[in-house]
């Protein structure tokens, strides 16, 4: 498989004079480090954007070919889709996400798409008390009914999800959540997108499901005394309670609907139900996923 997938399946794909492969939400963090990829290993791929205008960085990879479309608007998106054999779907976590995303399932099987990779998250389950993971089990039902191929991505928490906390860290040494003492093994989105260009590119990932963790599971506390060490200062957890986290995201603009979503992600975590570490990147991808010091290490910068 690994052969296939840094040999002759990317070959091929270099090869076809019009993408084959789409992308949506290549403007965002995950969608562009996949796009970015893409491009490394010379994989022409098709990004679906809502204004080409402000593509920025994405408009200058080589191999993108931009298409503007809406997930709302159906004819737009069967243009969009027009030659596509495989296809990545990721939206943003609104309460629009699971219809828009099964709005696209369905006009990628009109299109003719074989395969969907859907980036989803750890735990999505039908009877979830969280709203997310509901919403991820319905859409993955339903590309399932809709009979293409599909492989999806149950991620953790992301690293770079502390990014938001960076003025923080960087100007009053802390970050906060309500989580307690759980673990946790987040990822890096770098080797989501590693695990998403691997099941874009080579046979053999159809039908599976693959759980997306980083190499260890850490309290909030460990990993304050990783930025601690990394950044010569000490960086503190403080726990907050769910209510005054939700406040804080409200305050800094979060949509209720999202808000609420986030507070119930969080419970979530603090119920211990995140902590359990996958070997599934080291097999997709042959290589380790990053581990939390070397994120610090890497984004040291932004925390400074």
């Amino acid at each position: 498989m690994k052969a296939e997938f840094w040999g002759i399946n990317n070959l091929i794909m270099t090869q076809t004079t019009s993408p084959s492969l789409l992308i949506t939400g290549a403007t965002g963090n995950i969608g562009f480090e996949l796009a970015k990829q893409l491009s490394a290993k010379g994989v022409a791929f098709r990004a679906l954007v809502r204004s080409k205008e402000k593509a920025g960085e994405l408009a200058l990879l080589p191999g993108v070919e931009l298409v503007t479309a809406d997930l709302a608007d159906p004819e737009s998106l069967a243009t969009a889709l027009k030659g596509i054999r495989r296809a990545f779907l990721l939206t943003n976590s609104s309460e629009q996400a699971e219809t828009l995303q099964n709005g696209f399932a369905d006009a990628a099987r009109s299109a003719g798409v074989q395969h969907i990779v859907k980036l989803s998250q750890l735990a999505a389950a039908a009877d979830s008390p969280v709203r997310f993971l509901r919403y991820h089990a319905a859409v993955e039902q339903h590309i399932k009914a809709a009979g293409m191929a599909y492989t999806f991505l149950r991620p953790n928490l992301f690293m770079q999800g502390l990014l938001g906390f960076s003025s923080t860290i960087s100007s009053k040494g802390m970050f906060f959540a309500a989580i307690g003492d759980a673990r946790i093994s987040l990822v890096d989105i770098r080797d989501i997108a590693t695990v998403a260009v691997a099941a874009l590119t080579a046979e053999g990932h159809e039908s599976k499901v693959y759980t997306i963790t980083g190499p260890e599971a850490l309290t909030h506390a460990e990993l304050a005394a990783q930025f601690s060490a990394i950044l010569g200062r000490e960086i503190r957890f403080v726990q907050v309670s769910p209510e005054d986290m939700r406040k804080s995201l409200i305050d800094v603009g979060f949509p209720l609907w999202q808000a609420d979503g986030l507070i119930e992600d969080y419970a979530h975590y603090a119920r211990g139900e995140a902590a359990a570490v996958s070997a599934d990147v080291q097999t997709v991808t042959g290589q380790a996923p990053r581990n939390f010091n070397t994120f610090v290490k890497d984004y040291a910068r932004a925390f400074s």
